[in-house]
């Protein structure tokens, strides 16, 4: 059964903060409109997923097919560059960007929007990967035109070496996480994760009695959980989801402050970050009702039940799904809830 704690910081937030994450989706929009790649994708209903959980209706936002890139998080780092290339007004978009560089570090998903936001526009990327991560995803960045390099054994010693090598080489420097002094570029990639949501919002016949949202550093959770609070005010029960074995979010709230955390290595990769960006926590903390924590052994169910019913996809990417296979503290029969499978399966 997943740990469950009550935000007492509800409706409120957290003492002090005051960077939050945007709610203004209608920009995000515009910007995307001229994307030729840049299409909405399916909200869909499991009746069989539904059924198995208990419960009255189940609706999956599906990103593993979103621009191509088989992720949510094609909505982030690509729109942040996206924006940076309007500033400047271009005639020739495709290179907007000449001469910018952009680093991060990444252990999936972000560096394949950097790598293919940057390339767009005409900019450099360099992806920094902890010796963990495979090669096969470093063959896909390299395919997308951007330079590779290794540094560290997990993704907090990759971002280190991004972090120094941006500042001596006058890089950009874009994370998908914020911290105090830096949370510009953190928060435009969260903004775009807005369309995602928006979309969502529009396309799911009724409002949701329960949203279950995974989370690592907390962006995409902090994303849809103030939209769907611009949208449908408290009614909701927002129940943000973590790995056991990073539980940065919910440590955080329990606290009352940001701190960071420690645990063995999770299969839940995406997830698997120990300390957590300061403005979705912000947000969280003000937007979400519970935080949520499951075993590796629930996560591994749940991707095996959602392989079954036909969402193949990774631990992470069916996190929210698999807190409410394993059954959720509130969540009854009559609910009526919204997921996001928010990635394809590693080799997809």
């Amino acid at each position: 059964m997943p740990e469950i704690l009550y935000n007492s910081f509800r409706g409120h937030g957290l003492p002090g903060a005051e960077i939050f994450p945007s709610q203004n989706a209608e920009a995000v929009a515009k910007l995307l409109a001229q994307c030729p790649v840049h299409a909405k994708t399916p909200l869909v209903s499991s009746r069989e997923l539904a059924e198995i959980a208990g419960i009255e209706q189940l609706w999956l936002k599906d990103e593993r097919a979103r621009m191509g890139l088989g992720s949510f998080k094609a909505l982030g780092a690509a729109y942040s560059i996206a924006y940076d290339a309007a500033a400047s007004r271009p005639e020739d978009w495709s290179k907007a960007l000449n001469g910018t560089t952009y680093a991060t570090a990444s252990a999936g998903n972000h560096g394949l929007s950097v790598a293919a936001g940057a390339r767009v526009f005409g900019a450099k990327a360099v992806i920094y990967l902890a010796h963990t991560v495979p090669e096969a995803f470093a063959e896909r960045l390299r395919a997308l035109g951007a330079d590779v390099v290794r540094a560290g054994e997990d993704y907090e010693a990759s971002m280190d070496a991004a972090r120094v090598d941006a500042n001596c080489n006058d890089w950009n420097l874009l994370s998908d996480s914020t911290w105090p002094g830096a949370t510009g570029p953190g928060s435009r990639i969260m903004e775009g994760y807005l369309q995602m949501a928006a979309e969502a919002a529009t396309q799911i016949p009724n409002e949701p009695s329960h949203i279950l949202l995974q989370a690592g550093v907390g962006g995409l959770a902090a994303s849809v959980a103030a939209h769907a609070r611009a949208v449908w005010g408290d009614a909701p029960v927002i129940l943000v989801v973590e790995p056991a074995a990073a539980p940065a979010l919910i440590e955080s709230i329990r606290l009352g402050k940001l701190v960071d955390t420690s645990g063995p290595v999770s299969s839940m990769g995406r997830l698997d970050c120990k300390t957590p960006s300061l403005v979705a926590l912000n947000g969280l903390a003000r937007d979400a009702d519970v935080f949520v924590t499951i075993s590796e052994e629930e996560a591994e169910n749940g991707l095996c039940e959602a392989r079954r019913t036909g969402f193949d996809s990774t631990t992470s990417g069916v996190a929210g799904i698999a807190a409410l296979l394993a059954g959720v503290e509130g969540v009854g029969a009559d609910a009526k809830v919204l997921c996001f499978l928010s990635e394809g399966p590693e080799n997809g």
